[in-house]
């Protein structure tokens, strides 16, 4: 091989430096394993900085009745009961002790009056559960995971004379794929974006903590890195990918002006007292309560205002239903014709709270809306519009260990890239959560799979050289199309036919398209050199992101109800049935494959935490009939709440 290729080894390669890949890498440096951390940006701009509102954790500071099983049971309806149940207990037990272990890393949350640490309300959430830092809670966090971090490399300064002797981090770098010695991981392979130069990450085991997929869509929360690498490569490697047809569209993403729409506005304006509102100017929330919800959430103005202050006597507002309720309704407000000029509805702060109240809970809204729209939002109502924000689907993985199912050994994965935790739909704030509970177990278990194996996997020189051709084929094409333009009729795709609402032949449609962008795509050119070139960094990235475009595509086909983050306008109701099937994706040579797998069965003393009522809502006939026998034996009691005071 001619080609130069930069070679490191280690024990466990983490690939993203955002909270889950950091807290891995943490959990892998003090199981005494040498560590390397794969940044795709700039080691500090991981899009974990761009998550406002908090980490959803149930501490009891704010409200003493709230404790993991309250939390346990609102991620569960959040995701409408297709979620991974013990991913949610996990989460949901675990999550106080990551919050306070930020804090001994020296992590500065907001304080209660009693110094406590503060936690908000927010949609979803039965009680104010998420601890935060203004509305720059992702910020703080991964500021403190860095410095975690650079705290380590102190000590093995100390001990081996070498900063980076068991941790190092490489910026700039984006990994192409993953090499296996058969069934096992042997390590990774990618290049420096600034110089182009390839490198190898030897190693027996590989955290992927890449994130989401959000660039396959035009109008996006996400940023530049979000290309679906993770998800690709897990199925490449031989690893499944569950429930890809859900995607969390925000319900509040800018609107205007046009060179800003989809960036996000933090569901901790709604949190606060913040209302949506029609062009109309009637709060229009009321109309859009499901059936599921609708015992839990007020039906008059009064009452909803009232919740703020006396929330125990009160229902909550409506503006704080599942995102993917509120993303609905306000798609159903504007397609009725009663949207803002901008194509959005009016989120107002501005009426609620005094102007000095909403520059020192949200600062960072009041600066981004100043900055960018001209809109100071201590005056004026935002306009806001859903935004493609986050995907519960992902990588398939073991609840306790975060391994990967599938045909491959030795990979794990956490935060988004992993899926079944969130079910069908994302609770706000439970992913910062969520990426330190499963970030920390993912590392930890790939140190203990290292001190496991009788022997490393060596990586054959063939898959080396296949990929350096993969990586250098778009270069030496003096023909060919360029990878912007195929990136936008990728996002025209998504946006126009697997968008919020979706219809069969409109899915069938974007399969059909997304088989000819294919074909496009395996002859795109990026004229240039290697240095520094965004143009060949796309290229690379497209078949990523139409690869995992075309698993959402064919999952959101193949499910045929609406649940969650997936709205089928052909099948709008939910289905018992389709509660009990988790959609999962391989690659069968280049084809998608789809197979339907059971979803676990959640355990008994789990399930008496929610009334009968509720569960008719959610469980076939079936079940429901197994339930009434569980109950008449005594192994399940007849109420939700006794279950909760530990009276069961």
């Amino acid at each position: 091989m001619t080609t130069r290729i930069e070679r490191h080894h280690y024990d466990v390669v983490v690939i993203g430096a955002g909270g889950a890949g950091l807290r891995a890498a943490i959990e892998s440096r003090l199981a005494g394993k040498r560590t390397a951390i794969i940044s795709k940006s700039l080691f500090g701009k991981a899009h974990t900085v761009m998550a406002e509102g908090g980490a959803a954790a149930a501490m009891g500071n704010v409200n003493s009745n709230d404790n993991w099983m309250v939390h346990f049971r609102d991620t569960m309806r959040g995701g409408k009961f297709l979620n991974n149940y013990r991913m949610a207990e996990l989460h949901a037990k675990e999550a106080p002790l990551r919050i306070w272990e930020l804090e001994t890393y020296g992590a500065l949350f907001d304080r209660t009056k009693d110094g406590k640490i503060s936690q908000r309300n927010f949609g979803g959430h039965e009680y104010p559960r998420l601890a935060h830092v203004g509305d720059r809670t992702g910020l703080e966090l991964i500021r403190t995971l860095q410095q975690k971090i650079v705290s380590l490399q102190q000590e093995d300064k100390r001990e081996y004379g070498d900063y980076e002797a068991r941790i190092k981090v490489f910026s700039e770098t984006t990994i192409i794929d993953l090499l296996l010695d058969g069934d096992r991981i042997a390590g990774a392979f990618g290049y420096y974006r600034e110089s182009g130069e390839f490198v190898l990450f030897e190693a027996p085991a590989v955290v992927l903590a890449t994130g989401g997929i959000g660039r396959s869509y035009k109008v996006t929360s996400n940023s530049w890195e979000y290309t679906g690498d993770g998800h690709a490569m897990a199925l490449r490697a031989g690893a499944t990918l569950i429930n890809m047809e859900f995607i969390q569209f925000h319900p509040t993403g800018m609107v205007w002006p046009p060179s800003v729409k989809g960036i996000l506005v933090t569901e901790s304006v709604r949190g606060d007292g913040g209302v949506l509102r029609n062009a109309e100017g009637r709060r229009f929330m009321f109309d859009y309560v499901p059936d599921v919800f609708r015992k839990h959430y007020a039906e008059t103005e009064e009452e909803a205002d009232r919740w703020y202050t006396d929330p125990d006597n009160n229902r909550r507002p409506p503006e704080l239903l599942p995102r993917d309720e509120v993303a609905r309704a306000i798609n159903a407000e504007v397609k009725a014709g009663r949207g803002t000029p901008a194509g959005g509805v009016y989120l107002d702060i501005a009426s609620r709270l005094p102007a000095e109240e909403i520059i020192r809970r949200l600062p960072s809204m009041y600066h981004q809306f100043k900055q960018l729209a001209d809109v100071d939002i201590t005056k004026q109502p935002m306009e806001v519009g859903p935004t493609c924000h986050y995907i519960m689907g992902g990588v398939e993985v073991d609840a306790d260990s975060a391994a990967a199912l599938g045909r491959v050994k030795g990979l794990f994965a956490a935060g988004e890239v992993a899926g079944g935790m969130h079910g069908s739909n994302r609770l706000g704030g439970n992913s910062l959560s969520d990426l330190l509970v499963f970030g920390k177990r993912a590392g930890g278990h790939a140190a203990s799979y290292v001190d496991q194996l009788p022997a490393r996997p060596k990586v054959r020189v063939e898959d080396v050289e296949a990929l350096v051709d993969v990586a250098l084929a778009p270069l030496n094409r003096d023909t060919g199309e360029n990878p912007y333009t195929l990136q936008q009729d990728l996002q025209a795709v998504t946006g126009d036919l697997v968008g919020i609402i979706r219809r069969k032949e409109e899915l069938e449609e974007a399969l059909v398209r997304l088989a000819e962008l294919r074909e496009r795509v395996a002859k795109v050119s990026a004229p240039g050199g290697r240095r520094y070139n965004p143009a060949w960094h796309l290229a690379l990235d497209l078949r990523n992101m139409l690869l995992v475009a075309e698993c959402t595509a064919r999952s959101a086909l193949e499910r045929e109800e609406s649940r969650g983050g997936h709205t089928r306008e052909d099948f709008p109701e939910m289905r018992p049935e389709w509660r009990r099937i988790n959609i999962v994706c391989s690659l069968d040579g280049d084809r998608v494959v789809l197979k339907h797998k059971p979803v676990p069965k959640m355990r008994n003393d789990l399930l008496q935490l929610f009334d009968r009522a509720e569960l008719e809502k959610y469980l076939t006939d079936e079940e429901l009939a197994e339930y009434d026998v569980a109950v008449a034996s005594g192994e399940i009691t007849s109420s939700a709440e006794a279950a909760l005071r530990g009276e069961a």
